[in-house]
């Protein structure tokens, strides 16, 4: 895979979430999310069809794929979570 860390990783990160942001305006959060969600699923499993010749061989690598992706997703939002710990009042409070 690419280095996902770029000059433009940030952006484009940034261009989702004011996407959602927009979306929350007339949907709830959570169905936004899912949404989103179910959109990165979807990418992810069009990015590893690409390196396969068939279903079939793909199908062999199924669960190491997943594994893939899931750990990245993990170690991202844990890095997270573990920002809005340490700045949730700066994050989440609104200023006066």
């Amino acid at each position: 895979m690419a280095d996902i860390f770029d000059d433009a990783f940030y952006a484009r990160a940034d261009t989702h979430i004011a996407l959602s942001n927009e979306q929350a305006d007339s949907a709830p959060r959570e169905l936004v999310n899912a949404s989103m969600l179910f959109a990165s699923a979807r990418f992810c499993a069009f990015l590893a069809a690409g390196g396969y010749s068939s279903g079939e061989t793909m199908a062999t690598k199924r669960d190491e794929i997943a594994d893939y992706f899931v750990d990245g997703f993990r170690q991202m939002l844990e890095g997270n979570l573990d920002a809005y710990i340490r700045n949730f009042d700066s994050y989440m409070k609104p200023k006066a």
